[in-house]
């Protein structure tokens, strides 16, 4: 978002006006002077509103202007319409999904419908999650992130607290926003199966596009099998829309048709249905958005870090959760960004469980990272560590109003500073300002390279069975007949007449009968004679 601050003073004002979310691009504009941007002024780069910054893409924009005076004319189609298309890119059962003009509608009619007494939630966390179970006199039972484990939620410790409270509903949002914390897959299920006694469970995972820690970390598909979880995802934030307002959720059917029977008519405007119907010829130019999104959040989490006495927070959403030195008003620093630099950044002072030393800054391509940066340094060190080169330095911008406070500036220690960021970063001491390289102009053109021709292979022989010769083929003989045995009668058997025995002399004992055993077998004193039965058995 870039637009044009003309009065500082009047820009400033609107954060203080507002303490339950930033104030809006057009308030901004308005309070700039204007939707033009008056000569001289600098336009604002907005790490405020989590969008993606590489979609939609030029040629669905172009689409989208030629087709502006339709969509603003004529009635969106109904929304089984609208659904039955998304879930046929998405691969989902249309009876287990309903879409919401945004997530924020979705979760005002789960309150309504589906949450009974009570509300468990992880926090820091986004605001409505608190905010609207509170308006409908529901208790929020606050779950505190600890600091010192960066903000990483303990599943098991959850639910502990959930047991403890007596919560009937649960949710977490996966990756958390503002700090970008993130839940494996099998720890989110894990905590599903553990709060399966829940009224209800919810799983939000608007920013869950942007994370590349694993390949499909989305845990719809193991909702639509649970009777008490619901899924919700956000389409504006993941195409960077959002000003379309669009969302859904996935669920088994029951809970799903019950929120959807609840739902407006017409609830999606025209936009939405020409965004999700477009998006089917443009898939491949989102998966490469998010490789990009990735990419710079990891080249982004180092140069803060590299900040002295900044301490940044592993995140796997389209935003990084940092902390500021000691001693710093992230309010003050936040409006000196804006009225000094034209940088709009997130300060986290009106969230539960956060305070004004945290800011949430939104992952943007480089040129808008070296202008945040130089801002920062300029803010906080009085130096120009990050200063661009001539020709990308900003245009001049008007004295900032008196209004605004100064914040005291942050000197640099003599000897390298620590940089106390999360053990996930490995960093070193931060180094003092290094020299900006500059590029030369041209570069000797490099030696032709030889190119490799791969050989042509001369073609194998082809095997060609031979034939075989004939065999000669079996012919069984016949047999003759058989002679046929035939038992002969056995002769009459001639009786002996039995013959007396002559009397048998005693058998000589061989061993004492009191023995039980052979002495062979028994133990005996050393010397004695060996009974002669055993002599044999003698080596």
């Amino acid at each position: 978002m870039t637009v044009a601050v003309g009065v500082s003073g009047n820009a400033t004002e609107l954060f203080r006006a507002n303490t339950a979310h930033s104030p809006s691009y057009f308030a901004l504009r308005r309070a700039a002077g204007g939707m033009s941007s008056p000569e001289g002024a600098s336009d604002i780069v907005d790490f405020c509103i989590p969008c993606n910054p590489y979609f939609p893409s030029p040629a669905m924009y172009e689409k989208l202007r030629h087709s502006m005076q339709d969509i603003l004319t004529y009635y969106p189609s109904s929304t089984d319409v609208i659904t039955n298309e998304l879930c046929s890119l998405l691969g989902l059962n249309p009876q287990t999904v309903a879409m919401g003009n945004g997530s924020t509608e979705l979760i005002t009619w789960i309150d309504h419908l589906l949450v009974r007494d009570s509300l468990a939630i992880p926090i820091p966390t986004f605001g409505r999650w608190t905010d609207q179970p509170m308006e409908t006199g529901k208790r929020v039972d606050m779950f505190l992130l600890p600091e010192a484990a960066g903000f990483a939620l303990d599943p098991a410790a959850f639910v502990s607290f959930v047991r403890a409270r007596g919560s009937r509903t649960a949710v977490i949002c996966n990756p958390n926003n503002p700090d970008g914390g993130f839940l494996p897959k099998h720890a989110v299920v894990g905590l599903m199966d553990a709060l399966a006694d829940l009224d209800l469970v919810v799983i939000d995972e608007s920013f869950l596009d942007f994370a590349d820690a694993e390949a499909w970390p989305s845990v719809a598909a193991e909702a639509v099998l649970r009777p008490n979880v619901i899924v919700l995802r956000s389409l504006g934030k993941n195409f960077g829309l959002h000003g379309i307002r669009f969302g859904y959720m996935v669920a088994n059917p029951a809970l799903a048709g019950k929120v959807r029977r609840m739902l407006p008519k017409w609830n999606l405007n025209s936009f939405a249905e020409a965004v999700v119907f477009m998006l089917k010829d443009h898939r491949e130019e989102y998966a490469q958005s998010l490789r990009m999104v990735a990419r710079d959040r990891q080249e982004m989490i180092w140069q803060l870090a590299a900040l002295p006495g900044l301490t940044v927070y592993p995140s796997q959403g389209n935003f990084v959760f940092v902390k500021l030195p000691d001693g710093v008003d992230g309010a003050v620093l936040r409006d000196r960004l804006l009225a000094e630099h034209g940088v709009l950044v997130r300060e986290c002072g009106n969230k539960l469980g956060s305070s004004s030393r945290f800011m949430r800054l939104v992952v943007r391509p480089q040129a808008d990272v070296q202008r945040l940066l130089t801002g920062l340094s300029t803010v906080l060190y009085g130096s120009t560590w990050y200063a661009a080169t001539p020709e990308a330095a900003p245009a001049p911008v008007p004295e900032p109003a008196p209004q605004i406070q100064q914040l005291p500036q942050i000197q640099p220690a003599p000897q390298p500073v620590a940089v106390p960021v999360p053990q996930q970063l490995q960093l070193q001491q931060a180094q003092p300002p290094q020299p900006v390289y500059e590029q030369p102009a041209a570069l000797p053109p490099a030696p032709p390279q030889p190119v490799y021709e791969p050989q042509r292979m001369a073609p194998p022989p082809v095997y060609e069975p031979q034939p075989m010769g004939s065999q000669p083929v079996y012919e069984p003989q016949p047999m003759g007949p058989q002679p046929v045995y035939e038992p002969q009668p056995m002769a009459a058997q001639r009786q002996m007449p039995l013959q007396p025995q002559p009397p048998q002399p005693p058998a000589p004992e061989l061993y004492p009968a009191a023995a039980e055993v052979p002495p062979a077998f028994a133990s005996s004193k050393p010397g004695s004679p060996r009974p002669a039965l055993y002599w044999q058995d003698a080596s």
